[in-house]
């Protein structure tokens, strides 16, 4: 069985803000993935952001200076 690491969500209102924010992670070399929502959770488009915990302040400070449309900031054990 894989071991569960605690991992930051990002969550989105719509597809388009969620795949705004890959595509600006992506080309700044940010860390993180897009995920399907987990289902510990239960908001937004349906799609997230995954990345480590360790990087929330810097991928805060990402989407507030891009401004892109985040929805919610969780920390789950996936």
């Amino acid at each position: 069985m894989k071991e569960k690491k605690s991992k930051l969500i990002v969550t989105f209102h719509t597809v388009t803000a969620a795949m705004a924010m890959e595509s600006a992670c992506t080309a700044a070399g940010m860390p993180g993935r897009l995920i399907p929502l987990p289902r510990e959770i239960s908001a937004g488009c349906g799609m997230a952001w995954s990345a480590p915990v360790e990087a929330r302040a810097q991928l805060e400070a990402f989407v507030k200076d891009r401004a892109i449309p985040a929805k919610g900031w969780y920390e789950l054990q996936l």
